[in-house]
């Protein structure tokens, strides 16, 4: 599974929506534990603007279990599935 962090891609300092255009521009499907977060994807979609798709979980999830979950996700699906949407995890 290949993982690239907003502090490595050095866009963690970015907005919500323009993190999400950056996701995009990578190609990435973009993670996320920040409800604020979840919140701005779907006003983002519902006004028409692509995204290339968001997993989100609550915090509260224990971050070993999401990333089991996200490694699954990995193997079955392409990102290109996931555009344009926001799931929670768990799926």
């Amino acid at each position: 599974m290949d993982v690239l962090t907003a502090q490595q891609d050095g866009s963690d300092q970015l907005e919500d929506d323009e993190l999400l255009k950056r996701a995009a521009e990578l190609g990435r499907v973009l993670f996320s534990q920040d409800q604020d977060f979840y919140n701005v994807t779907y006003v983002l979609l519902a006004e028409g603007i692509e995204c290339p798709g968001v997993l989100y979980a609550h915090q509260q999830r224990p971050i070993g279990l999401c990333i089991e979950e996200l490694h699954l996700i990995a193997q079955l699906l392409d990102p290109s599935e996931l555009a344009n949407c926001c799931r929670k995890l768990p799926l």
